[in-house]
């Protein structure tokens, strides 16, 4: 596994999921390093695309949570937000 490169606009993420039996990724919730448990109500949308702030290319996810909502990047094999 490669090491990852810090950027102060990525914050990276653990991430529980569920693996579908055709291969996707569903993230139920995330947790910053420190921070609380996020839990992802919905995925609102899902698809391939860079994160415009933080810069990387990989599955984005548009996750409905009870603060609002998130999007949530996997760039395998890490996954992070964008800092606000």
């Amino acid at each position: 596994m490669s090491a990852r490169r810090e950027n102060a606009s990525k914050i990276y993420v653990k991430v529980r999921a569920d693996f579908t039996t055709d291969g996707r990724i569903r993230p139920l919730l995330f947790r910053a390093e420190d921070g609380p448990a996020v839990r992802i109500d919905r995925i609102l949308d899902m698809r391939e695309a860079a994160s415009l702030k933080a810069g990387g290319q990989g599955m984005r996810y548009t996750c409905r949570t009870e603060s609002g909502t998130v999007l949530l990047f996997y760039d395998d094999p890490y996954w992070f937000i964008e800092a606000t």
